[in-house]
């Protein structure tokens, strides 16, 4: 049957279910089966929370590699008194035993800011100038020593197993609020450890998958029409119109079928909306300056927050940035200082995007997140070492905007930033919490999964009522 080509929204985007070889490099991004139980007609409709919500979007800052607590977030004035004393630890790197470690100062002071005079290292001068927006827990706790495993475990909340990201049970819970876009979108330079995983959807629906940008001057390969003409693409996408409505015809409630269909719904209107989101020509000289990216710029960690600003005005359910990839990152095991200049790429851009979204009145209703895998352990096996190991036993995470308890700190970790002192909070409670801002009771969002109901905090997890407003 020959099907006349209507030039129609709807028309275009059924026709994009056959038209891969349009956008190759974007379809292997948002091309993922749906699974055939959950029967959607469109798994990124609007949802209705749990309860009412906090947070409307959330944008999670991820520090790759390991940031040393006591150098940032974690003032330990008995580190600098102590500095070369023999310190007693149980455990080295994952081995259990006697050991015989040496307290090692941290390489930057610390000083109060802000009126609610929360104390903060010189590494990171400009965020320092935020606390009144933060609130700061420095009583973290994670499972595992290893990146990969932390890695995977503050994204998905299993350190074992691959399973769905944060971000996609969010989008899974929620749905988006821009059908032109994806619910769910990750900035990165590089890979991180854990790799792709880290915004996988696993066995949650495809659609709820993470869209990966990689900052450049085509941050989506393909994103722009190949076609040398609007007509061209027309003829097309009517050919392909065809050949669809005669696939489609003997399988009409086929629902991996729609799934599909559904995906490449939101490729075509990332064609239609990511170049603009991507064009900053249009950003006054203030903006970029308040950000510390130069105009024309396409790469760094300003950028990635400026685009992260720019897709949570356009309705992006959760937006992630990671600074780094799986090298030359935080994990300074042979000189601290190589924190200074990953220190520099982040600080200001950080500080830039909470004050753009303050001065817009975006702060009140988006949810913004910093942290990284695990600290740093505050000893060393050598007196002389210029470097820290990993620590998973106590690390620090800040949140800032809606909900959140703004000018406060929770938690503490012992005198030496060894163990947590007061108030834990566990990878699984972070992620409760994160949840219960966003709406969602983590133990009412569920999947069902071969024979058994999976959730985000699995059979763990409290909403850490201290960090709430």
């Amino acid at each position: 049957m020959n099907t006349a080509f209507t030039p129609s929204r709807r028309g275009f985007l059924r026709s994009m279910v056959g038209g891969s070889t349009l956008f190759p490099a974007l379809i292997s991004q948002l091309l993922a089966e749906e699974d055939l139980r959950s029967g959607s007609v469109d798994p990124l409709s609007p949802r209705p929370s749990h309860f009412a919500p906090k947070a409307k979007r959330v944008i999670f800052l991820y520090m790759s590699g390991g940031v040393s607590h006591v150098d940032s977030w974690d003032p330990k004035p008995r580190l600098f008194a102590d500095h070369g004393k023999t310190i007693s630890v149980d455990e080295f790197q994952g081995r259990k035993g006697d050991f015989k470690m040496f307290a090692t100062r941290p390489q930057w002071n610390f000083s109060r800011h802000g009126r609610c005079g929360t104390e903060v290292s010189s590494l990171f001068p400009h965020m320092a100038g935020c606390v009144d927006d933060l609130c700061v827990i420095r009583s973290m706790k994670s499972d595992h020593t290893n990146h990969y495993e932390a890695t995977l475990g503050i994204h998905t909340g299993s350190f074992t197993f691959a399973r769905p990201s944060l971000g996609s049970w969010v989008s899974y819970g929620l749905g988006t609020e821009n059908k032109n876009l994806p619910s769910y979108i990750v900035i990165a330079p590089k890979t991180p450890y854990a790799g792709g995983q880290v915004w996988a959807s696993d066995f949650l629906p495809g659609a709820h998958q993470g869209t990966l940008v990689v900052p450049g001057t085509e941050p989506v390969a393909n994103i722009r029409r190949r076609a040398a003409t609007g007509r061209l693409q027309e003829l097309e996408l009517a050919a392909l119109a065809r050949m669809n409505q005669r696939h489609l015809g003997p399988r009409a409630k086929d629902p991996l079928l729609d799934a599909r269909m559904k995906s490449f719904e939101t490729a075509f209107g990332m064609q239609m909306e990511l170049p603009e989101v991507f064009d900053l020509s249009r950003e006054s000289d203030a903006t970029l300056q308040l950000y510390g990216l130069e105009r024309g710029s396409t790469q760094g960690f300003a950028w990635q927050c400026l685009v992260a600003r720019r897709l949570a005005e356009r309705g992006v359910r959760f937006v992630e940035l990671i600074d780094v990839g799986s090298s030359d990152n935080w994990d300074a095991h042979g000189d601290m200082l190589t924190h200074t200049p990953l220190a520099k790429n982040v600080d200001r851009p950080i500080a830039g995007l909470l004050q753009d979204l303050k001065m817009r009145g975006m702060l009140d209703d988006t949810l913004v997140v910093w942290t990284t895998e695990f600290g740093r352990t505050p000893f060393n096996a050598n007196a002389d070492a210029r470097g820290r190991e990993h620590h998973h036993w106590v690390f620090s995470s800040w949140l800032a905007g809606a909900g959140v308890r703004a000018g406060t700190v929770y938690g503490e970790s012992d005198d030496h930033g060894i163990h947590v002192g007061r108030n834990p909070v566990h990878v699984h409670d972070f992620h409760a919490t994160l949840l219960h801002l966003m709406g969602l009771d983590h133990e009412r969002l569920t999947y069902r999964h071969t024979g058994r109901d999976y959730r985000l905090t699995d059979v763990a997890g409290e909403v850490v009522r201290g960090v709430l407003a």
